[in-house]
C-alpha cells in the first residue's frame, strides 16, 4: 500500500505546474479525462480535484462537449477562457464593471452567467478582465470630507512660513499614535511553495503616544501617556520649550483632535512668556501632518512580519524605536518622511459610495 505524504513541498510544487501546464495536446486530453470520469460517475467537484480544477471549468468543458462534441470540445480557447462573449457583450460588460466594483472573480463569473449564459473558468475571468483593461487592487482610503481650497491654502502658508523662518524659530509637527499590541502581517519575499505564518497575539492593550517631529533636524520628543488628551498636550508642549531653550517661537503643527483644542491648553497657551505657536491643520486632512510617515515608519520596523510575546517586550520595541532607531538610521528614512505634501482631490478617484 502507497501512503500518501511522499512528496516534499518542492516535489509536490514541481509536480502540480506540470499537471496545470497550458499546452493544446494536453489541454484537450485533460477535458477528455474529466468527461469520462463524469460518465463514471463522479461528481463536478470530486473531478475538479482529481485533476486539480474548479468545478465551474469542469461543467463548462461538459456543457461545450454536449452542445458540440469533440469538436467543440477541442476548438474553444484551450488556455482556459471557456466563455466567450462577442464584442457588444464585452463593452456592455466592462461598461458595468466601471461603475461596481467585484470583490472576487466568483461575483463576476456569476453575473456573466446570469447575464450572458456564459461560463468562464477563474483563469479564463481573470484573462478577460485584464483585456477590458481592469486591474485587482485595493480602493485607497480617503477622509470623509477633504477641502482641497483649504488644504491648497494651508501648503502655500506652510512653504512660506518654512522659506522665511528666522534662525531663533522652529517648525514641529504634533499627532498622537496608538500602536496596539498585536502582530501585523505584511506582504514580503518568501521562497516560493513555502507557507509563512506570524502568530498572533490574543491581548488588545496598546500604548498611547503623544509626540512632534522637526524634519530639520528630526529631533522626535515623545510622551508615554495614560490617555491623550489636554494634560499629555500640556506637557509635549513644555518637553518642546525644553529642548528648545533659545528658540523664541516653537511652531506646532497639528490637528483638530478636541484635546488640542481643550480650555486648558487654550489657557496655557495665554500665559505670559509662551513661545508655542499652534498652527491648525485643515479639518480631515492627515496628508499634511509630516509625523504621521514617521508612525508608518515606526510600523514598517517594529511591527510588520514581527511577534512579541509579551506587551513588554512590544512596549520596549516602540521605545527602542524612538530613542535608537531614530537617532542611529533617521538618514534612511528621511526621504519617505517629508513634507512634500499632496492634496487630497475626490476628483482624482471614483468614490465608492
Amino acid at each position: 500500500m502507497i501512503r500518501g505524504g511522499f512528496l516534499n513541498t518542492d516535489q509536490r510544487v514541481e509536480l502540480e505546474r506540470i499537471v496545470r501546464r497550458q499546452s493544446e495536446t494536453h489541454g484537450v486530453a485533460r477535458r477528455a479525462n474529466a468527461l469520462l470520469l463524469l460518465d463514471d460517475g463522479m461528481s463536478c467537484t470530486r473531478v475538479a480535484k482529481v485533476l486539480y480544477l474548479d468545478d465551474d471549468t469542469v461543467r463548462q468543458w461538459h456543457k461545450r462537449y454536449m452542445s458540440g462534441g469533440f469538436d467543440e470540445l477541442e476548438r474553444f480557447d484551450w488556455k482556459g477562457r471557456g466563455g466567450h462573449l462577442t464584442a457588444s457583450q464585452e463593452a456592455e460588460l466592462a461598461e458595468h464593471l466601471a461603475g461596481k466594483v467585484y470583490r472576487s472573480t466568483n461575483e463576476i463569473r456569476a453575473h456573466i452567467r446570469r447575464t450572458y449564459g456564459e461560463w468562464f473558468c477563474r483563469s479564463g475571468c481573470i484573462k478577460l478582465m485584464h483585456r477590458l483593461g481592469f486591474e485587482y487592487k485595493k480602493p485607497k482610503g480617503l477622509p470623509a470630507r477633504a477641502d482641497e481650497a483649504d488644504q491648497r491654502a494651508f501648503i502655500e502658508a506652510y512653504e512660506k512660513l518654512k522659506r522665511h523662518l528666522p534662525e531663533d524659530e522652529v517648525i514641529y509637527f504634533v499627532d498622537a499614535v496608538h500602536p496596539e499590541h498585536q502582530s501585523r502581517p505584511a506582504h514580503g519575499w518568501v521562497k516560493k511553495g513555502e507557507k509563512v505564518a506570524l502568530r498572533r497575539t490574543s491581548g488588545r492593550k496598546r500604548l498611547n503616544i503623544h509626540g512632534a517631529l522637526c524634519l530639520e533636524t528630526f529631533d522626535c520628543p515623545v510622551m508615554h501617556v495614560e490617555k491623550v488628551d489636554a494634560e499629555s498636550t500640556i506637557a509635549l508642549f513644555e518637553k518642546l520649550e525644553a529642548r528648545n531653550p533659545r528658540k523664541a517661537r516653537i511652531h506646532a503643527l497639528m490637528d483638530n483632535a478636541p484635546y488640542h483644542h481643550a480650555r486648558k491648553v487654550r489657557e496655557w497657551l495665554e500665559r505670559p512668556g509662551n513661545r508655542i505657536k499652534p498652527v491648525f491643520l485643515p479639518g480631515y486632512a492627515p496628508n499634511l501632518n509630516a509625523i504621521e510617515r514617521l508612525w508608518g515608519v515606526m510600523h514598517e520596523r517594529v511591527t510588520h512580519n514581527t511577534f512579541y510575546d509579551t506587551f513588554d517586550d512590544f512596549a520596549q520595541a516602540i521605545e527602542s524605536f524612538f530613542t535608537q532607531t531614530i537617532p542611529k538610521d533617521w538618514k534612511e528614512f528621511r526621504d519617505t518622511v517629508t513634507d512634500n505634501f499632496r492634496i487630497i482631490s475626490f476628483q482624482d478617484f471614483r468614490v465608492l459610495e
